[in-house]
């Protein structure tokens, strides 16, 4: 397992030209890539250090496969530059004008990377919560779009390919093994998404830019003066800022920690918010007005934890051989495909 000590920490701390004693340090958190793999060097561990007499920072240690330290200077760079024009994020530190140093460490090859520790983190969303959020995203998106800022990584929420939200893939995955009555209807839905991803593509031939990629609730902070920040550019990459845009604001109304005991239609109240946010800083244009429908409409038809990972998913009922069960699905997912349109 990859072990960090204070020298390694001292050592890198003197290549930053952070001057100052470590008084204590602690993890954030650890990937366990040697649990399925003893013999793995694969490495992702944030740290957050303590000095004497400067303010607290945080350590990055990452190698895993295609991550180089070339995107991660990228990812750093965007990030830099966001905090430069006035969005809330940690100071990225630098070490001979670059933000990413390789270093060898107990046999492990790691890249690291150095930021301001910043406090408040977010832990719940609440409706305030995800306008404000919307706000941010906006201002972002303007300064990417403006500016012209690009990096070459695939994101978590693209449409047009795997993606964490829905999961189109593994719903064509059952098609073989339905029976008559229930191949009609899975017929009618897949003809239903290719007339949906036909509405939506023209917005292949958009510009991607630039984007942070994981806005959500353990990454975000607020800060002294009650905005909203935003750290962890781990996930950064380019894509459509309209889809960004749509399936952030999903993310947020589903799939985050919420106010207990919150009223009957807090997840639309959440979407709602989050997208008057947004458009009130960035609006969208009478076309992506238009295409909005069509895109929530297969984000909730296809939603990955409907589709694959609950216990009582489209696919596990479908291997527990439980027709009733995956007739239910189908009718769910036309019924979701029907009623945003």
């Amino acid at each position: 397992m990859f072990i960090v000590g204070i020298d390694d920490i001292k050592n890198i701390l003197k290549d930053y030209e952070i001057i100052s004693d470590v008084e204590e340090f602690s993890e954030l958190q650890r990937y366990h890539y040697e649990r399925d793999d003893p013999n793995s060097k694969e490495v992702r561990l944030i740290i957050k250090v303590t000095l004497k007499d400067s303010e607290p920072i945080v350590m990055r240690f990452k190698n895993e496969l295609d991550v180089t330290i070339e995107l991660i200077e990228s990812q750093c760079l965007f990030a830099e530059t966001l905090r430069e024009n006035s969005i809330p994020t940690p100071r990225q530190y630098k070490s001979d004008g670059k933000f990413a140093r390789w270093y060898r460490i107990g046999g492990y090859e790691v890249i690291v990377t150095i930021e301001q520790f910043v406090e408040n983190e977010i832990k719940v969303v609440d409706v305030s919560t995800a306008r404000k959020t919307g706000e941010l995203l906006a201002k972002m998106h303007i300064i990417s779009e403006n500016k012209n800022l690009h990096i070459n990584n695939k994101v978590l929420f693209d449409p047009f390919d795997h993606n964490d939200l829905f999961d189109f893939e593994s719903f064509m995955s059952i098609e073989s093994n339905l029976d008559k009555e229930d191949k009609v209807l899975f017929d009618k839905i897949v003809t239903k998404y290719n007339s949906y991803m036909d509405i939506l593509s023209p917005l292949k031939s958009r510009t991607r830019y630039a984007v942070q990629g994981d806005i959500s609730d353990c990454n975000l902070y607020h800060t002294h003066s009650e905005e909203i920040g935003v750290f962890d550019f781990n996930r950064s990459g380019d894509n459509i800022l309209f889809c960004d845009t749509v399936m952030q604001a999903c993310f947020e109304a589903r799939l985050m920690d919420y106010p207990q005991n919150r009223e009957e239609g807090f997840e639309t109240k959440i979407l709602t918010s989050f997208l008057e946010g947004y458009c009130s800083v960035r609006s969208f244009s009478k076309e992506e007005q238009s295409w909005y429908p069509y895109l929530y409409a297969l984000i909730s038809a296809f939603w990955s934890s409907d589709i694959r990972w609950s216990e009582d998913s489209l696919l596990n009922s479908h291997k527990k051989a439980d027709a009733e069960s995956v007739r239910r699905w189908l009718a769910t997912i036309w019924n979701r495909l029907e009623i945003f349109t």
